[in-house]
């Protein structure tokens, strides 16, 4: 009796959890986004037209706030204007380094033809013998190849369970093996404390030879 009870209240948290942590994020969203409102003059606000407010317009305008910019500023005035801007924050100490480092990490991101978070691997850490889940964020700066005299790799390791913290190493080229999964999979593998396990199969890093196994024989190989 007290089995079944409990596997009914493990199967109804696993329903109502997820379904609540998700509901929470989009309200905290669909919230954050309504803030933008207040950009709006108050003659033009819904509560001002309909006499009641519209939770989730925020989106929209937020929506075509960034589009609107991002259509203006693909010009050639635009294009000054935003030097313009930048050279103005280049002159503020603390404003500058912050602003430069979230741009170069955002236009990484973001970049159609960036590699960045693109690839899972899987490196020895943090000793051999012990697999640790890791992201490939760049190759390493060439003072750091030509100091170690190595081939090497940045990877970010993210921690568990939230994968948006973590620290990053460098790590030698060939002692890297490429996972052939989403990158997706592999966030829900570390959020969920490894209880989420997609199917993993080895492949043929950009110079380590390793075959690449059938899934049914991954299990056979210790």
């Amino acid at each position: 009796m007290l089995a079944k009870l409990r596997k009914y209240i493990i199967t109804g948290l696993l329903i109502w959890v997820p379904l609540g942590i998700t509901i929470f994020v989009i309200k905290l969203l669909v919230d954050l986004m309504d803030k933008t409102m207040v950009l709006l003059p108050p003659a033009w606000r819904p509560e001002a037209i309909f006499g009641f407010d519209i939770p989730g317009l925020g989106i929209v305008l937020s929506a075509m706030i960034v589009f609107i910019t991002g259509f203006f500023l693909t010009n050639f005035a635009g294009k000054r204007l935003i030097k313009l801007w930048e050279s103005i924050l280049d002159r503020i100490p603390l404003v500058r380094s912050i602003y430069s480092s979230v741009k170069q990490v955002t236009q990484t991101i973001l970049s159609s033809d960036s590699n960045t978070f693109n690839e899972v691997l899987l490196i020895e850490y943090p000793r051999k013998g012990l697999w640790t889940l890791c992201f490939k964020t760049s190759d390493s700066p060439e003072s750091f190849t030509k100091k170690t005299n190595k081939d090497l790799i940045t990877v970010f390791i993210p921690t568990t369970p939230n994968p948006t913290s973590g620290f990053i190493i460098f790590v030698d080229r060939n002692d890297v093996k490429k996972i052939d999964i989403d990158v997706e999979d592999a966030l829900k593998l570390v959020m969920s404390l490894g209880v989420v396990t997609p199917d993993i199969k080895l492949v043929k890093s950009e110079k380590n030879e390793t075959t690449k196994p059938q899934p049914d024989s991954i299990d056979k190989e210790d």
